[in-house]
């Protein structure tokens, strides 16, 4: 049995398809003609070589214009791609650290955190412990406490250390104004 791919739907009803007996019409430059019947509008739309198009049809009574629907529907499509390129996706990043890690290596994990916030994104920092730290939980919270501290200086925290059995997680943000801040102190 073959696969038969269902007809797209139009977003939009095109000459024949409008089931109004009397239509609000617009034309190509955008100038209101005023309320006709639908046979009037799709003559207009005729003598002109051009779609007839409902832009409105909860409107009372439907808007129509009279357009090149394959044009119509490619600005559409632009405007919409354009408005994705504008979003920015926050993507969480994530640095893992052990209570057994040295300074240096803090420094050095510390410093692609504050680029990641750089970049706008979110930063998950997880202190977890390994083999025999295991035996010894409180040397989480004491690395916890110590990072914690290193991090509210250049960070905002939005979720709050939250334990698990062996490891914590903190999530942090940029700070809120952390552009000004930087552009007032050099």
């Amino acid at each position: 049995m073959r696969y038969k791919p269902r007809p797209r739907k139009k977003p939009h009803r095109i000459n024949m398809e409008i089931r109004a007996t009397k239509v609000r019409l617009i034309d190509e430059e955008k100038q209101q003609i005023g309320i006709v019947t639908i046979a009037e509008a799709l003559e207009f739309a005729k003598k002109k070589e051009l779609d007839l198009v409902e832009i409105s049809p909860n409107a009372d009574p439907p808007v129509c214009r009279i357009l090149n629907y394959g044009k119509f529907l490619y600005s559409i499509q632009k405007k919409t791609h354009e408005a994705q390129k504008q979003q920015r996706k926050i993507h969480i990043k994530e640095i893992k650290f052990t209570p057994a890690i040295g300074d240096h290596d803090i420094e050095v994990k510390l410093k692609k955190i504050r680029q990641f916030l750089e970049d706008g994104d979110k930063v998950k920092v997880t202190i977890w412990l390994r083999g025999r730290q295991k035996r010894k939980p409180e040397m989480l919270g004491v690395m916890t406490k110590r990072i914690m501290g290193i991090l509210t200086e250049f960070s905002e925290i939005e979720s709050q250390p939250r334990n698990e059995k062996f490891s914590c997680s903190i999530l942090i943000g940029q700070k809120k104004g952390g552009q000004d801040a930087k552009t007032k102190n050099p």
